[in-house]
């Protein structure tokens, strides 16, 4: 089956997802994108590019697999004149309805931000099946729909919500885990003492400056231990990691961006424990990547990560959500027993996600959308 990808925002975990879609399906899966940066503009204007381009081309898809930072309405006009009937699947990587705004965007101020969400809307309706990475972002975008229609005049479409319900699925997102397998089984020597990892994006939604304030508190109270600090980072980054980079000369490893795969998971497998402040994250791959290197993670009880680790073994993992004291308390037990710790595996509980243990529920998803009605019923028989 021929199916044309459509990625206006081209970089990070979505481009990650798109090309691993592409390496590991069956199917035969044409590439459309933009770099991913200016992610405003994408959705306000990357339709119009990529539909030209879509146009020139010479595919004829059976499918047309788009992401939630496209217009999904703006393309499907654009390209009506050639491919009016072909079916559409949008993948949620995110949303711009659930998704925690900037405190410093202007547009929360200007009271502009609910555009952005009534794209994801729009597109939401007009797909013939929508995937969600998790369900709780399928959850939360759903019970979010009645309020944020609700602030627009009436009529504000409320019956929208249930057409969207009854067409979405979960698809969590396909990973490459096993390119870290290699790096783990050469990972022999550990340091010392306990190392604290983070391995996020430098933003504002992952709560940097509550991570670090924790780690203070540890370093005031004389608990030793070193520190990795991953990541990738935008122009704007919040000042607190160059803050942390002073008052953690002593205690760190590693500060900054990796510049390969193999030096990011190399830092990986040094690390330990990784404590999760994040106010957003509707799948966390980062979390995912630490604990397949069997990084112990501590995690808030909300968002997406209940999904990862199976309820019976919740308990060791989890800690009351924005209770920060109680957080360092946890940090502190598993450092004063860290022989115990590294015993301890968490790859099993995500390994499911590997794009090789995934891929077959995709192409089966996929081609599900393309079939004709006829062959749906059948295929359900």
């Amino acid at each position: 089956m021929k199916i044309a990808l459509i990625e206006p925002f081209f970089g990070g975990s979505h481009r990650q997802w798109a090309e691993g879609l592409t390496k590991y399906s069956r199917h035969e899966i044409e590439l459309f994108t933009l770099p991913g940066r200016h992610w405003k503009w994408r959705m306000h204007g990357a339709a119009v590019t990529l539909a030209e381009r879509f146009l020139k081309s010479s595919l004829q898809p059976e499918l047309i697999l788009v992401s939630d930072m496209l217009d999904l309405g703006l393309f499907l006009a654009l390209i009506r004149s050639r491919n009016s009937s072909t079916p559409v699947a949008l993948y949620f990587h995110e949303n711009q309805l659930t998704y925690p705004w900037s405190p410093q965007d202007r547009d929360v101020k200007n009271a502009r931000d609910h555009h952005y969400a009534f794209i994801n809307y729009s597109s939401a309706l007009l797909a013939d099946r929508v995937f969600f990475n998790s369900y709780y972002h399928l959850e939360s975008f759903c019970k979010s729909l009645p309020g944020f229609l609700r602030s627009f005049p009436p009529p504000n479409n409320k019956n929208g919500i249930d057409i969207i319900e009854k067409k979405s699925e979960i698809l969590p997102l396909g990973m490459d885990l096993q390119k870290f397998d290699p790096v783990k089984e050469e990972t022999r020597e550990r340091p010392k003492r306990g190392v604290i990892l983070w391995n996020h994006r430098w933003e504002y939604d992952k709560a940097p400056e509550s991570f670090f304030r924790i780690l203070r508190m540890l370093k005031e109270r004389g608990v030793e231990f070193q520190l990795i600090v991953l990541g990738s980072r935008s122009a704007k980054y919040p000042a607190v990691f160059d803050e942390a980079r002073k008052f953690f000369q002593d205690e760190l490893l590693h500060f900054g961006y990796a510049e390969s795969f193999e030096e990011y998971a190399h830092w990986l497998c040094l690390s330990d424990i990784l404590p999760v402040t994040s106010i957003q994250d509707f799948f966390g791959g980062s979390v995912v990547e630490a604990m397949y290197c069997n990084v112990k993670p501590l995690l808030p009880h909300r968002l997406a990560y209940p999904e990862h680790i199976p309820e019976s073994l919740q308990a060791s993992f989890f800690y009351p959500a924005d209770d920060e004291r109680e957080l360092a308390n946890r940090i502190q037990q598993r450092l004063f027993s860290l022989q115990l710790l590294r015993k301890q595996k968490t790859d099993q509980f995500v390994a499911r996600y590997d794009w090789q243990r995934l891929i077959e529920k995709y192409d089966r998803a996929l081609r599900e959308v393309a079939l004709p009605v006829s062959e749906k019923t059948k295929a359900h028989k």
